[in-house]
């Protein structure tokens, strides 16, 4: 990729953050949204959980190949194929007929939002290449995660009550169209220098190992465990088929070699509790606001507030602290917040209480804002250039698989414990297990975050590198000879 000005840049990474709002948007619009969709297409606690994952499932099976294809055939390419895609399935999920369509048109919309994170962020690493302006880079990148969050809700919530929850995927046309236009204009093509061979069997493992998981664990509260142990069962074959398989293969979808390094690898599963906590979090408000309480859309939208709004401000303060100081405290402040959050609503009911359902908001939001910058900052930094687009797309990766099983678990939970009655009378009962597990990813959060940031983790990263570098340098001169 060429030199940009200071201008160019800037503007790069405006275009790049307009794919991450509308991807992010998508699902804080479609929370607000599920009540409404679950009397209109007369959908149960399974059906809904669906309509979340459907999305966040393709999105994490696919992530990695997006990843990989735009190193190999082009970024800029590989990007606007995506917000082709997306914008198309948004207008399809818009006329969906049924539940089943609307599914299965969010895996439509899945498939091009694929394409965009990972590749956006590519984008921005090979773009900032000094690392403390990479670091402010990532960390407004993180503060539209919050403003997806802000915005999401209310406008969510205005449509909702105004047009239909048909209307909450229009927002996606007019911004998709826009970054496509600025992305053929703005932003340079750039691509890995050697080429990824595809993984086809890898891929495959990958889908059936998350479809399989999250299926396993949807379909239990209704089904009975012996209805998906062999769904489960497939799930470990698909994950050991991966571990067996893929250190084997000199180009792998999944390089497993990226997890000899400790920050990494705690940037993985830190990035899989995060999110599995805030698709957790965000499932259970939104049905207690509007089902239990009985808000509209409108006033459970505001009521997100308190949450959207401190992570929209501590996100690019977490950036510029990694830049400045590293990723330790961010993690420790992320960590600290959110499983103070959840053992609020978890011991205290904090649901209960205007005070404590608003503390209990603005904890989560405080923490999840500082979380995102040293996932992303940390699974990029220490990695070879050429690998840019696989490593940020395994951590893209984690964060649709944590979001995944964060929401697929915690409904799975809330629906053994409401079982038949209505949510008002069981909910605040029957969502404290729930509650409980949210507060222990905000634990796994802050621990792995002590113990990955290190002195002797940096060394792991160090290594971890030289063996790649090395390990590439060969390959390269045994396809030149």
């Amino acid at each position: 990729m060429p030199e940009l000005s200071h201008r160019r840049r800037l503007l790069v990474l405006a275009i790049c953050c307009m794919s991450l709002l509308i991807v992010s948007i998508d699902n804080t619009v479609l929370n607000v949204a599920l009540p409404a969709m679950q009397r209109d297409l007369h959908a149960d606690t399974a059906g809904l959980q669906w309509a979340v994952d459907a999305y966040t499932l393709v999105l994490a099976a696919l992530l990695m190949l997006a990843g990989s294809t735009a190193d190999r055939i082009g970024r800029k390419r590989v990007f606007m194929a995506g917000l082709v895609i997306f914008t198309l399935g948004s207008v399809l999920c818009s006329l969906a007929p049924d539940l089943s369509s609307l599914i299965a048109f969010r895996m439509v919309q899945a498939v091009g939002g694929s394409m965009l994170n990972p590749v956006a962020m590519s984008i921005i690493t090979n773009t900032f290449t000094d690392p403390r302006e990479r670091a402010r880079a990532i960390g407004v990148w993180g503060a539209v995660v919050g403003i997806s969050m802000a915005a999401g809700p209310l406008v969510g919530g205005v449509l909702v009550d105004s047009v239909g929850w048909r209307a909450i995927f229009w927002v996606n046309l007019p911004v998709g169209l826009a970054a496509l236009l600025l992305t053929l204009r703005f932003v340079p093509e750039s691509r890995a220098p050697k080429a990824r061979r595809p993984d086809p069997l890898g891929q495959v493992l990958v889908i059936a190992l998350f479809g399989s998981l999250t299926y396993a664990i949807i379909e239990a509260p209704a089904a009975g465990l012996l209805s998906v142990l062999p769904y489960a069962a497939l799930a470990l074959v698909a994950l050991t088929g991966l571990l067996i398989y893929e250190p084997r293969r000199a180009e792998p979808l999944i390089d497993l070699r990226f997890f000899r390094s400790a920050p990494f690898s705690g940037a993985t599963l830190i990035a899989i509790a995060a999110f599995a906590s805030l698709g957790g979090f965000l499932f259970l408000s939104t049905l207690y606001l509007q089902n239990v309480r009985g808000l509209s859309a409108l006033h459970a939208g505001l009521w997100m507030l308190p949450m959207a709004i401190p992570t929209f401000l501590c996100a690019p303060l977490s950036g510029r602290l990694v830049g400045s100081r590293g990723p330790r405290l961010p993690l420790l402040i992320a960590g600290g917040a959110m499983t103070v959050s959840g053992v609020l609503f978890a011991a205290f009911e904090a649901e209960t209480s205007n005070v404590t359902l608003f503390l209990g908001y603005v904890l989560f939001g405080i923490g999840f804002g500082f979380v995102n910058a040293p996932i992303t900052n940390t699974a990029v930094s220490g990695m070879p250039r050429a690998q840019a687009g696989v490593a940020a797309a395994v951590a893209s990766t984690s964060r649709q698989l944590g979001q995944t099983l964060g929401v697929a678990v915690i409904g799975a939970v809330l629906a053994a414990g409401v079982g038949a009655s209505s949510y008002r009378g069981t909910f605040v009962s029957a969502a404290r297990p729930g509650w409980w597990i949210l507060a222990g990813c905000g634990l796994t959060v802050l621990v792995l975050g002590a113990l990955t940031t290190g002195a002797w983790a940096r060394r792991s990263a160090e290594r971890a590198a030289r063996r790649l570098e090395s390990r590439e340098v060969r390959e390269a001169a045994r396809v030149i000879t």
